[in-house]
């Protein structure tokens, strides 16, 4: 099993040096970002094309808002918001796509519509279908740690210490899931930056998110745009991309990500295409 290995129903990901991009549409009204920009069927199918156009890798979709203290959708909108974006999505392009989701019946619709992934922020606890709707279709899984709900999470989180904490939570979800039929190998971790944890707990983990390759499994990191970066620059969100791209140099510079999620995907290309044509100079 390894780090560099992410095992798809239909194929393979072999990752580089250089990490995935994962693309981010939002088929919502209120995510912190780009919330509205994207509203409907055809302007959401539009965006993820045109990121997969500038060059992102796979592609993760989702109607439901997980920002702090977002309003939980029902079943029935969240799958008129993101199922026929997944079905559209996947006919036209070959780029994996991932659903972003914690309910199963989406999760089950939109794997068998196109997707390949289902990255849930809930670690496959918010759903009791959801690990074994994972297990059946073979598909790959993001598994995220959250303390709390998005409606509760940013309340009071704490911890003793949040690096030792975000790993061993993620090994038990990682061996939960294994227990289940879902193979280690269809598994990425995600430590969760921005959920359940204050600006400090963001930047232990970011500081130390090398201890996480011990578990042997991609690591997601998802960082673009949130909120503690925009307290340490001082800037709105539509200006965090700097602070964003900072943030990922240093995971970078620690060898301690393998997927990372963004809004911004052809600047981050291209941050990644010169930071690895400097590091073959290295050699």
């Amino acid at each position: 099993m390894s780090a560099r290995e992410w095992h798809l129903p239909d194929r393979v990901l072999c990752i580089g040096p250089r990490p995935l991009i994962l693309g981010i549409v939002n088929v919502t009204p209120d995510s912190f970002s780009d919330g509205g920009l994207y509203p409907d069927t055809d302007s959401a199918v539009a965006h993820g094309l045109c990121l997969a156009e500038e060059g992102a890798d796979l592609l993760d979709i989702g109607g439901e808002s997980t920002r702090p203290g977002a309003t939980p959708v029902s079943l029935d909108e969240e799958l008129r918001r993101a199922l026929p974006v997944v079905a559209a999505v996947a006919k036209r392009t070959r780029v994996p796509l991932s659903i972003d989701t914690s309910k199963s019946e989406v999760a089950r619709a939109c794997l068998e519509s196109g997707a390949h992934i289902v990255n849930d922020v809930t670690a496959l606890t918010g759903d009791l279908d959801m690990a074994r709707t994972v297990a059946n279709a073979k598909a790959a899984v993001i598994l995220m740690h959250m303390q709390g709900t998005p409606q509760t999470m940013q309340i009071a989180p704490a911890y003793d210490n949040v690096v030792a904490e975000v790993a061993h939570y993620l090994e038990t979800r990682l061996h939960a899931a294994a227990e289940i039929g879902i193979h280690p190998d269809r598994v990425a971790l995600d430590p969760g930056i921005g959920f359940g944890k204050k600006a400090r707990h963001n930047l232990d983990l970011l500081a130390h998110l090398d201890a996480l390759q011990r578990l042997g499994r991609p690591v997601c990191l998802g960082v673009s745009r949130k909120g503690f970066l925009g307290k340490i620059v001082e800037r709105d969100v539509a200006e965090r991309l700097p602070a964003s791209l900072a943030a990922l140099a240093y995971a970078l510079c620690r060898q301690a990500v393998q997927i990372i999620r963004v809004h911004d995907v052809k600047e981050t290309r291209d941050f990644l295409r010169t930071w690895e044509a400097i590091e073959n100079r290295t050699g």
